[in-house]
């Protein structure tokens, strides 16, 4: 076996190897650049080594990388504090990614249920082309097939409903459902947003049923959407939240953010993360925090993304393959009448990084600190992809 085949194959992975990132920039193994349109999949918010984060991973590096949670850790009693100041939230529980993030909101939700008096109750209704993780829980959650293919049986206690169907959501409850669990802008299937309304009516019937509102903010959190949060583009207040992609700029981190009397269900004993919120993950957390907040990068998501999608717009008019183009803030997507995978290939040959999605959809997350001319530079790639292919 040569060095990659002694590497699972859990991905399909692009014959390029990336060795250096500097902002919305990368550089591969032979010198060649590229324009990053997907940030780590929406990792790297800040861009590639943002000065302050890195200084700040060095600077823990240092001193102290990891102890336990056996012990009070005070970066990460300063990140709680910064991260629930932004919401609704009381109490933060830290892990090492989304899907950790996500199996502790499924775990918290079923103990409230138990703890107030419904221990029958532990179903959660989700919908179709979300996207929740690989473990079994959060796969099992995932209402797709392509997900859950070869690893049945799947847990059970999730049932399925259309994305942006409140009516569906309503039908689906029984005396056995705990919450409902959706994101706010579904990213995996192609970013498809809520219709207006949507989330309030999911808190109205959450409200009306006794359940709880759990919101999957793994992709939309962390500024981008344009809000900290995606799900404050509406007026709906939910009672958990979890993120992790953007939270520590690249250094594996998760948090499952929930109201006091929620989180009270997790007492000592009941849940854990041996890696989570440890000294390294919190400084760089913090880092990041400070800087997206301080630094006015997120007062600029807004006007950045407005751009993008005008630019989206205006290339979409000359390409009868456009079915259409979406998104919100910095998160944006091509829907087209035909196969992506090629566009997406092709792309990266001239530089652009970009994903396809559900075989028909390019997803771009590109960096929060992107510039207008870069943003120029990665469609003007796309456009002539798209113009020598069709």
């Amino acid at each position: 076996m040569n060095d990659i085949q002694c590497i699972m194959s859990t991905y399909g992975r692009n014959p390029v190897g990336f060795v250096r990132g500097a902002g919305t920039r990368l550089w591969d193994t032979e010198g060649r650049e590229y324009l990053d349109f997907l940030s780590g999949i929406g990792v790297n918010n800040l861009g590639h080594c943002p000065p302050k984060v890195t200084a700040a991973i060095a600077k823990q590096a240092g001193e102290l990388i990891h102890t336990s949670n056996l012990y009070r850790i005070p970066l990460q009693e300063k990140l709680a504090r910064r991260l629930t100041d932004t919401c609704f939230a009381d109490q933060a529980f830290f892990c090492n990614s989304g899907a950790e993030a996500n199996e502790a909101a499924i775990k918290l939700t079923r103990k409230y249920m138990r703890d107030h008096g419904h221990p029958g109750r532990f179903e959660i209704i989700t919908a179709i082309n979300g996207f929740h993780g690989r473990t079994l829980a959060t796969l099992s959650a995932t209402a797709q097939e392509k997900v859950q293919r070869g690893f049945e049986p799947l847990m059970p206690g999730f049932r399925y409903v259309p994305f942006n169907d409140p009516g569906a959501v309503e039908k689906a409850i029984s005396p056995y459902t705990a919450g409902i669990f959706v994101e706010p802008i579904q990213g995996e299937s192609g970013v498809r947003l809520p219709d207006d309304g949507y989330l309030e009516a999911l808190r109205a019937i959450a409200d009306r049923h006794g359940l709880l509102l759990i919101l999957d903010e793994v992709q939309t959190g962390m500024g981008r959407t344009g809000k900290f949060w995606g799900h404050q583009w509406s007026q709906a207040i939910p009672d958990i939240i979890t993120v992790a992609k953007g939270l520590a700029s690249g250094v594996p981190m998760g948090a499952c953010l929930a109201s006091a009397k929620v989180a009270a269900s997790f007492t000592p004993g009941t849940h854990a993360s041996t890696f989570g919120g440890n000294p390294l993950a919190c400084a760089a957390a913090l880092a990041t925090l400070e800087t997206l907040l301080d630094d006015g990068i997120l007062a600029n998501v807004t006007a950045l993304g407005d751009h993008l999608h005008q630019r989206l717009r205006e290339m979409a008019a000359n390409h009868t393959m456009v079915k259409t183009t979406r998104g919100r803030g910095l998160m944006a997507a091509v829907e087209l009448n035909g196969a992506t995978e090629e566009v997406a290939g092709l792309c990266l040959n001239r530089g652009l990084l970009l994903s396809s999605q559900m075989g028909t959809t390019l997803r771009m997350l590109p960096p929060l600190t992107i510039s207008p001319e870069e943003i120029d530079q990665g469609v003007a790639i796309l456009d002539g992809v798209m113009s020598d292919l069709f």
